[in-house]
């Protein structure tokens, strides 16, 4: 696994970690350690996170010494000596965690969605739930700046988080903003504060230490979500979705978000996501903003497109008593990174 690991995914994205994980995969010693893990935590990516954390934190120097100089042999070294000699740290760290990747940005994707569900229900405000929200850092959604290949842009220009996406085909975005939202309000059953000095440095230590472009760009962003912090609700996003709603004054329009959150879950469990949205829309309209793979969400069209296809369908539900408005009104691609524009708007 930890060779698979080293000569494919590290190799296209890390060569740092492509020298650790195979050198990781060579030792005996090394993979004896990672066998105390439980065995759904031995995964390379959680055990290097795992070792990252402790470089960060200062309770790695060599590795830390290491992974600062880009030093793949160093490095190597220093992550089974660290591995061997530090295995309760490491296994505690990675039995407690799960990695987390919020820096993927969606914004480019969600921006324009949000701003469309406010449009067709006529919202001056609105609440963003975001429902398995990681570290909620797209709930500051409407606070980055967006640039778009064909020329568009949308957001905040001088926002020190900046977007980028591609569009495909020849329909533009809506160029119209997101009213002001009044609440922020994230749900994960294991949600990471960016004001706990833990949390961050865990969000940190999910990244390669060899992507400096990508660390400058989570620093980024969560710095916007410390400046505004969002409530966060711990637990599981169907069951706690109907506490968030109260936290959504009554003359906003909630907008929930789901960016590649409901495939987590189990169909019986998505169902009953829907269903909880519609008992909410009994007393106010609701709207309901996804990016999921292709026939994850339920009610929101597939376009016929064929399941596990390489792209996701941007839906948008509005619901009302007794009403259900879905519709696809985008694809995507690399989460976000590509968009092509669908709704009539």
């Amino acid at each position: 696994m930890f060779r698979g690991f080293g000569e494919g995914d590290a190799a296209r994205t890390s060569p740092l970690y492509r020298r650790v994980a195979i050198a990781l995969s060579e030792s005996g010693e090394a993979l004896r350690a990672i066998e105390a893990a439980p065995a759904r935590k031995r995964h390379p990516a959680v055990i290097l996170a795992a070792l990252h954390d402790l470089a960060l934190a200062g309770r790695a120097p060599a590795l830390a010494a290491a992974y600062a100089a880009a030093d793949g042999d160093a490095a190597a070294e220093a992550a089974i000596e660290t591995l061997v000699g530090m295995t309760d740290s490491v296994v505690a760290i990675a039995a407690r965690r799960r990695t987390r990747t919020d820096e993927a940005g969606h914004g480019a994707v969600l921006y324009p969605a949000v701003a469309e569900a406010a449009r067709r229900v006529g919202a001056n405000a609105v609440g963003l739930i975001d429902a398995g929200c990681s570290a909620g850092l797209d709930l500051t959604v409407d606070r980055v700046g967006i640039a778009y290949g064909n020329g568009q842009s949308l957001g905040d220009p001088s926002s020190p988080v900046r977007l980028s996406a591609s569009i495909v085909g020849d329909r533009p975005v809506p160029e119209r903003a997101i009213p002001e939202v009044v609440a922020r309000v994230g749900i994960d059953p294991d949600p990471l504060d960016v004001t706990d000095a833990d949390d961050a440095r865990w969000l940190r230590a999910c990244l390669p230490p060899d992507q400096p472009e990508r660390s400058a760009k989570l620093e980024a962003e969560m710095a916007l979500a410390a400046a505004a912090p969002p409530l966060l609700l711990q637990g599981d996003v169907v069951e706690v979705l109907p506490d968030a709603f109260a936290h959504v004054p009554a003359n906003a329009l909630p907008v929930v978000i789901t960016a590649w959150a409901l495939s987590n879950l189990a169909l019986e469990s998505r169902l009953r996501f829907l269903q909880r949205l519609g008992d909410a829309a009994a007393g106010r309209a609701v709207a309901w903003v996804s990016a999921e793979g292709v026939g994850v969400a339920p009610a929101i069209p597939t376009l016929g497109d064929r399941r596990a296809s390489g792209h996701s369908i941007v839906g948008l539900a509005v619901l009302g008593q007794s009403t259900l408005d879905a519709e696809a009104i985008g694809r995507c691609w690399s989460r976000g990174r590509l968009l092509a524009w669908l709704a009539d708007s």
